[in-house]
């Protein structure tokens, strides 16, 4: 489904249907805005977690009413204890057993981007549920109708009224901030590398683990910036020299220049996130490394930046693409992956 076309369907149904205080110890319905991000996209007063929000957010994550035949949720493709992506799946199945032409993307940090999905093709927090509910592939439901069928559903009818006091009905609006409620909340900022920039005790790295970050800083922090781990920019990173399948951010803008680009990924959790780019390619953290350095395909949008040294790539020797791994795995945060609170009741 073609991103513009969903943000119209998106816009004529919201129309039509009326700093935490310890890192390592987050509240459980407190937003986590560690101290080495920035400030967040997303304005948090304007849709503050509550307890009963968050709880309503997070069960229909887990329920298979959002899908047409009731077979789908949006937990089977965003699985918790791989960043909520979809591990070992190139695509997700939706369904009546459909696979889409995407890898599932984790879901982790939202309120610190601008737009969302591989294509930038949303650009709200607020709409992300949206999408795969009406994506043919995916849940291929009207939202309207998952309006109607939550309203004839006692346990919702309960669940929204404490959430959003005050109301006698469910509506659209509603259901789309009880999802962002339960998302703003799966912020990951405690893994060993996060502790270890933030000089926090016991959070070493090792030899090998510092040589990779030198070399990331050095050679892939451009594109994969800050702490975030992302420009949040779309890039074509030379894995196809054809796009005729998918043509990437150029679905949304339709100009040419941006055929063949897709978001850059954050790198967190990127250890347990296999597989990787947009057509989930690459199976392991050595497969992307070996692209990289000698797999780059020139096409006539590739980045500018894989041809800064005369020929396609980056430049890596044997020990730099293991001391990248290493680093790489240094972002896992085991805290974040296995929070009970975020997991299925």
């Amino acid at each position: 489904m073609k991103s513009r076309l969903f943000l119209i369907g998106a816009l004529a149904f919201v129309l039509g249907v009326s700093s935490c205080k310890k890192e390592d110890t987050p509240n459980r319905y407190e937003v986590l805005l560690p101290s080495n991000f920035p400030a967040p996209e997303y304005n948090l007063a304007s849709n503050p977690v509550t307890p009963e929000g968050f709880e309503l957010g997070k069960r229909l994550f887990y329920d298979p009413i959002l899908s047409q035949d009731s077979t789908i949720s949006c937990a089977d493709c965003h699985i918790s204890f791989s960043a909520f992506s979809h591990p070992d799946h190139i695509t997700s199945h939706g369904i009546r057993g459909q696979f889409g032409k995407r890898n599932a993307p984790a879901i982790q940090n939202l309120i610190w981007q601008r737009a969302f999905f591989w294509d930038g093709g949303v650009p709200d927090m607020d709409l992300i549920s949206l999408n795969p509910i009406q994506n043919p592939v995916e849940m291929d439901e009207d939202p309207a109708n998952v309006i109607r069928k939550l309203n004839r559903n006692e346990m919702y009818r309960r669940m929204f009224k404490a959430a959003f006091p005050g109301r006698d009905t469910i509506d659209g609006p509603q259901m789309m901030q009880a999802f962002s409620q339960f998302m703003a909340m799966l912020v990951s900022a405690n893994s060993r590398y996060d502790k270890y920039v933030r000089g926090e005790s016991g959070a070493n790295l090792t030899p090998q683990e510092l040589s990779g970050l030198a070399v990331f800083r050095l050679k892939c922090s451009s594109c994969h910036q800050g702490d975030l781990f992302t420009d949040g920019a779309y890039r074509n990173n030379g894995i196809l020299g054809d796009f005729t399948s998918d043509k990437g951010r150029y679905e949304v803008s339709s100009m040419p220049e941006d055929i063949g680009k897709f978001k850059t990924p954050s790198l967190r959790n990127v250890a347990v996130t296999q597989p990787y780019m947009h057509n989930g390619r690459f199976k392991t953290l050595e497969s992307v490394m070996d692209h990289y350095a000698s797999g780059v395909k020139v096409t006539q949008t590739l980045d500018p930046k894989l041809l800064e040294n005369g020929t396609p790539g980056i430049p890596l020797s044997s020990t730099e693409k293991l001391d990248l791994v290493a680093f790489l795995k240094t972002l896992t945060d085991e805290s974040f992956i296995r929070d009970e609170r975020f997991q299925q009741n």
